[in-house]
């Protein structure tokens, strides 16, 4: 019989032999962490164990006094006989599969991932065992996302035709991983590029870390009167319709996300334009990612979930869901941290 490496508990994802959580949404006393998204980094734990590359992210969102180790990637930790290791999730920069093995039994929690390379982050490694915790955000046929390079032209174009018209472009995405992996697209020679006060905080985590960015200038640091025309500002969802919008004067304003791959939603969100970018696996990198690991069981935390175990059931998979508290992407469109309230 299988060892049930992890296990569904109120506090989150736990592993008993290991007497640690994965992502927990309560205080625990020791806890693993797959990336520093609110809905899988939490204050309030004893101590952390998470990827090297992700230190500054996830001290920026803990705060200066949790108790954070690290690890780099492919390194392996015992912890009570249980042989822990992280690997590279391509979702955000800092972002981590957990790889488990305990008396021969292999299981891998993904956490949030995609399979599309992205300048800003190392990307998804394919790993094999046992039982796969998987995401499903986007877990329908109808999420198939078209290469980035598409995507980044099409953000381009946008901006540059603004710039012709004398306006501004205020492009939305969430301020940890999106709004970076956007602006690693951008094309510089357009105009000057802006950011909202809790993206210029991440981008600076992340030139701590290493990543290389194109600059950019602090909205809030720009005299009154400042000609904003021609330019491109990076903002999170929650400064959508905000008086802090204002300042730009005439605009063309746009949404990032794997969201607006369905029609009507970026009239629900009252923006001039969509552009179906996701930091999370598509339909066809949900089934890629699962076949890669030779799994025979699948468990699948949030997002489609039962529509995804029907089809994996379908195709002779063990399948089953574990309902977690994580909301994947849902969280760009429905909420923010309060990080992201100010400017």
């Amino acid at each position: 019989m299988a060892i049930e490496l992890i296990k569904l508990t109120d506090r989150g994802l736990y592993c008993e032999p290991g007497d640690f959580y994965i992502d927990p949404w309560k205080s625990v006393r020791s806890a693993v962490i797959t990336h520093a998204h609110s809905d899988h980094a939490r204050i309030g734990s004893d101590k952390y164990l998470t990827v090297e590359s992700g230190k500054y992210i996830l001290r920026s969102r803990l705060g200066e006094d949790a108790k954070i180790e690290c690890l780099p990637y492919g390194d392996a930790v015992e912890i009570n006989g249980v042989k822990l290791s992280f690997h590279p999730a391509g979702h955000v920069l800092g972002s981590a599969q957990v790889r488990l093995e305990y008396k021969g039994e292999i299981w891998v929690a993904s956490g949030d991932y995609k399979l599309e390379k992205d300048a800003t982050c190392a990307p998804f490694e394919p790993l094999s065992c046992h039982t796969f915790i998987t995401e499903s955000t986007f877990g329908l046929p109808i999420y198939r996302w078209l290469p980035e390079c598409q995507i980044f032209s099409q953000i381009n174009d946008w901006w540059q035709k603004n710039k012709e018209n004398g306006k501004a472009s205020l492009l939305y995405g969430y301020a940890l991983g999106k709004s970076q992996r956007l602006l690693s697209g951008l094309e510089p020679s357009i105009g000057p590029i802006f950011a909202h006060g809790a993206v210029q905080n991440v981008n600076e985590r992340y030139t701590q870390s290493g990543v290389k960015l194109p600059e950019t200038r602090y909205v809030g640091e720009m005299p009154k009167g400042t000609n904003f025309a021609g330019s491109i500002i990076l903002a999170p969802p929650s400064a959508h319709g905000s008086p802090w919008t204002r300042q730009f004067g005439p605009t063309s304003t746009a949404f990032a996300s794997g969201w607006m791959r369905i029609r009507g939603t970026r009239r629900r969100k009252s923006v001039d334009r969509g552009f179906a970018l996701s930091d999370h696996a598509d339909w066809n990198g949900l089934n890629q990612a699962i076949k890669a690991t030779g799994a025979q069981r699948v468990i699948v935390t949030h997002g489609y979930a039962n529509e995804l175990v029907r089809w994996l059931r379908g195709n002779g998979l063990q399948a089953s869901t574990m309902r977690t508290e994580y909301e994947g992407e849902l969280e760009e469109v429905t909420s923010a941290s309060a990080g992201e309230e100010a400017d």
